[in-house]
């Protein structure tokens, strides 16, 4: 089968489209015919070595999948051959990638698809719908009615929040960096939508929300924790899933005063039954076409090295130039 993958870690050059073994499921996992990937910052994160885990070799990138069961191994209940799922966390943790024609997945991992829904829109959905729904629904506990703000309302991560927030039933503040994200904002459903570059961007989110924000999904990698902390109302929830290496200065006792809480998380952390959970409400959103989740382009799956590259330099390098996630998919050309 032909697969993306790296023998070492290195640059997004590493990455080989080569020839592999195509892999036989174990007793509890599933062979899935490919149909689509998508890119997250992660998958460079461990590409290039910034975030060590345990590689099998070669390793094939990626943590997203969508496709067809093939095959099921002895232990595997509920899902059949002939059946279309979608999942993430692989790649991780020692478990082998997806960005190949063919994976072998722990059905623990894996979500039917509904009807209706693409497998490039499953691919695309899957890392970032798990871990909005991991910070707004079982850490944040947001509520209808409440107010929320995300950093970057048009990526992948902050469109999948604003519209998660809005099936929930909150207001939600956002930001972009042209009018054509900020109009993109609108149609996913916020309310309000800020060009992050005007010098008045925080009294604009006070007048937006003058009682303050119930939580703050921050997606900046250097957050200022004075400047939301300043902004959020009482007992306001902050989330951050960004800035590894990040270490502000934290304004103790206003926080504590207003008796926020500070909610941290990597989304591979989360047990199998949380993000089972996760995919109920994300199949629900996605069947009634309340999550809608935002691609920036189809690519095939021997441009991967080049992905890699164009998620580097909008995680990295700040460049804005994605609006979406980046899909591959091992039958296009």
């Amino acid at each position: 089968m032909k697969a993306a993958f790296i023998n070492e870690p290195g640059p997004p050059e590493a990455i080989q489209y080569g020839d592999l073994d195509r892999p036989e499921p174990g007793p509890s996992e599933v062979l899935l015919k490919v149909a689509a990937v998508a890119v997250n910052p992660i998958d460079t994160y461990i590409r290039s070595g910034t975030v060590a885990m345990q590689l099998p070799k070669p390793f094939i990138v990626g943590c997203d999948v969508a496709g067809m069961v093939e095959a099921v191994g002895a232990d595997v209940k509920g899902l059949r051959p002939g059946q279309r799922v979608w999942g993430s966390n692989q790649g991780l943790l020692g478990r082998q990638g997806t960005f190949a024609e063919y994976a072998a997945v722990d059905a623990k991992w894996l979500y039917p698809t509904p009807d209706g829904v693409g497998d490039a829109q499953a691919a695309a959905i899957s890392l970032v719908g798990i871990t909005a729904w991991l910070g707004l629904v079982r850490d944040a506990k947001l509520a209808p009615g409440e107010t929320l703000f995300v950093n970057g309302g048009s990526g992948g991560v902050g469109s999948t929040v604003v519209q998660m927030a809005k099936a929930i039933g909150a207001k939600v503040i956002t930001t972009g960096g042209n009018d054509e994200n900020l109009e993109a904002c609108r149609e996913l459903g916020a309310d309000v939508a800020i060009n992050y570059h005007d010098s008045d961007l925080d009294e604009q989110i006070k007048q937006a929300a003058p009682d303050g924000i119930n939580v703050w999904w921050e997606t900046l990698r250097e957050p200022t924790f004075d400047r939301t902390v300043e902004m959020l109302a009482p007992r306001g929830r902050m989330i951050l899933m960004a800035g590894r290496d990040a270490r502000p200065e934290f304004p103790v006792g206003p926080f504590y005063v207003k008796g926020c809480s500070l909610f941290g998380f990597a989304m591979f952390n989360a047990t199998p039954k949380e993000q089972q959970s996760a995919a109920k409400d994300i199949n629900r959103w996605l069947a009634s076409g309340a999550l809608r989740p935002r691609i920036d382009r189809l690519m095939p799956l021997s441009e991967t090295a080049k992905a890699h590259r164009l998620q580097e330099e909008a995680t990295l390098g700040g460049k804005g130039t994605l609006s979406g996630k980046l899909v591959l998919a091992p039958d296009i050309d």
